[in-house]
C-alpha cells in the first residue's frame, strides 16, 4: 500500500477537479491510502465523491485571499498552494509516500521538505500561457511567475499531461526541462453514467419538448467561447427555415460559481447575447447541473457543441461519446485526439458559419446520429475507460516507489 496525498488549489467542479477525484478513486480502489488537501472546498459546489465519504478531504488556507482588488490571482493561487503544502508537511501528521500535485507547481519545493516522498505533478497546461501581458508591469509580474513555474516544475520526479497536444506545448514552453512528460488521458467511470441511463429530460425536471436539442456543456468562462454556440444556433435557425426551426432548442449548461466574478459576468453576457440574437426563447441556461441532469441532457441531445479552441484535452466530448452522442468541436487541441471527424462527430473551423453547417447535417439527417453515436461509444470503451486509466496511474505510482527503494 502506498500513501498518496493530493494537493489541489480549488476542489470545485471542472475538468481538472474531475481528474483529481478520479485519480484518487482509482488509487483507492487499487488498495492505496489517499487523502486530498485543498485551499477551497465548498460542499455545495463540488463532486459528490468528496462529500459522501468516499474520499477524505482537508481544506486549509481558505482564509487567504484569492486576489487583490481583482488582480494578482495567479500570485495568490501560488501562495495558497504553498500554504497547503506547508500544512501537509508540517502539521497534517500524514506519513505520505507520494504527493500528487495538480495545476500549480509553486508548492513543490516546500514538499521537498519531506525528503523521502516522491512528487508527481499533473500539468493540464502551462499557467503562463493562460494569461495576457498588456502592460510593462504585467510583463514584469508574469516574468517572475513564469520563471518560478518552470523552475518548480523541473523539481517534480514525474510530470504528467492530459494529451499529446499539451505534451508538445509543454516541451515548447519549458525548454530547460530535458525530460519529456508522460501522457495520462483523463477517463470516465462508466458506472456513474450507467446508473442514470433510463432518465429523460422530464425525469430531471426539464420541460423541453423539442425534437432536436443541441447541447453546450462547459464552465461559464469567456475562454470557453460559448458565444460561438449561440451565434451558430442563430445561423442554423435562419438556415433551416420555419418548418424545422420550431423543433430546435439549445441548452447552455455548465459549471457556475457565484464566488467567481467571471462566471457571474459571463452568464449575464450570454443571456444578453441570446436576447439580442432573438433566440432567447429557444435557449435554456443551466448553472452547475447535477450528474443526473447532465446525463439526461447528453443522452437527449442531437449532438454536443464543443466550442473551446486549442482545448488542452476536454473531458465533455468523451462523456458525450460514451452516451452515444456525436460531437461537433473545433479542429484543434485535445478533441483531435478524442473525436474522429466523420465517424464519431465533426471537427470544423471555429466560426459560426462552419458550426451551423455541421449542425444542419444533423437536422437534415445527412449526419446520422445513431451510427455516429454507436461508433463514438465504442471508441470511448476502447480508449478512455476508468480501468485503463487506473492501471496506467497505478503503474506510474509503483514506478515512483521502485525508484525510491533503489536510492
Amino acid at each position: 500500500m502506498v500513501v498518496v496525498a493530493f494537493v489541489h488549489p480549488d476542489l470545485g467542479i471542472g475538468g481538472a477537479e474531475r481528474l483529481v477525484v478520479d485519480a484518487a478513486l482509482a488509487l483507492r480502489r487499487k488498495g492505496h491510502q489517499v487523502h486530498l488537501f485543498t485551499a477551497h472546498h465548498d460542499p455545495t459546489h463540488c463532486f459528490p465523491e468528496t462529500t459522501d465519504g468516499q474520499l477524505e478531504v482537508t481544506c486549509v488556507g481558505d482564509w487567504l485571499p484569492r486576489s487583490t482588488c481583482g488582480s494578482l490571482m495567479a500570485l495568490w493561487a501560488y501562495v495558497r498552494m504553498v500554504y497547503v503544502a506547508l500544512y501537509l508537511v508540517l502539521a497534517s501528521g500524514l506519513a505520505f509516500d507520494v504527493v500528487f500535485v495538480d495545476q500549480v507547481s509553486a508548492c513543490i519545493p516546500f514538499l521537498r521538505l519531506r525528503r523521502q516522498a516522491k512528487i508527481l505533478f499533473y500539468c493540464h497546461f502551462p499557467d503562463q500561457l493562460l494569461t495576457q501581458r498588456r502592460t510593462v508591469l504585467k510583463k514584469l509580474y508574469r516574468y517572475i511567475l513564469d520563471t518560478l513555474e518552470e523552475c518548480t516544475t523541473r523539481q517534480a520526479d514525474c510530470v504528467l499531461v492530459n494529451s499529446h497536444f499539451t505534451a508538445s506545448v509543454y516541451r515548447d514552453t519549458f525548454p530547460s526541462i530535458g525530460s519529456a512528460p508522460s501522457v495520462l488521458y483523463p477517463s470516465l467511470d462508466f458506472d456513474k453514467f450507467d446508473k442514470y441511463s433510463s432518465l429523460n429530460l422530464h425525469d430531471v425536471g426539464l420541460d423541453i419538448d423539442s425534437t432536436c436539442v443541441f447541447l453546450s456543456l462547459n464552465r461559464f468562462e469567456r475562454k470557453k467561447n460559448l458565444n460561438l454556440a449561440l451565434e451558430s444556433f442563430s445561423l442554423l435557425v435562419e438556415k433551416v427555415g420555419k418548418q424545422h426551426a420550431s423543433a430546435l432548442h439549445l441548452v447552455l449548461a455548465g459549471g457556475y460559481d457565484h464566488h467567481l466574478q467571471e462566471n457571474v459576468e459571463h452568464y449575464c453576457e450570454l443571456v444578453n447575447t441570446a436576447r439580442s440574437l432573438g433566440i432567447v426563447d429557444m435557449v435554456t441556461f443551466l448553472k452547475s447541473p447535477e450528474d443526473r441532469v447532465k446525463v439526461a441532457l447528453l443522452r437527449a441531445a442531437k449532438c454536443l457543441l464543443y466550442t473551446p479552441d486549442k482545448e488542452h484535452f476536454g473531458i465533455v466530448p468523451v462523456e458525450a461519446m460514451y452516451l452515444g452522442t456525436p460531437v461537433i468541436a473545433v479542429n484543434s487541441g485535445g478533441p483531435r485526439e478524442t473525436v474522429v471527424s466523420g465517424e464519431t462527430g465533426i471537427l470544423t473551423h471555429q466560426t459560426p458559419e462552419a458550426f451551423a453547417e455541421a449542425m444542419e447535417t444533423f437536422v437534415t439527417g445527412k449526419s446520422d446520429r445513431e451510427t455516429m453515436g454507436a461508433a463514438a461509444h465504442n471508441r470511448v470503451i476502447s480508449n478512455f475507460s476508468f480501468i485503463k486509466f487506473s492501471e496506467h496511474l497505478n503503474y506510474i505510482i509503483q514506478g515512483l516507489m521502485d525508484e525510491r527503494k533503489q536510492k
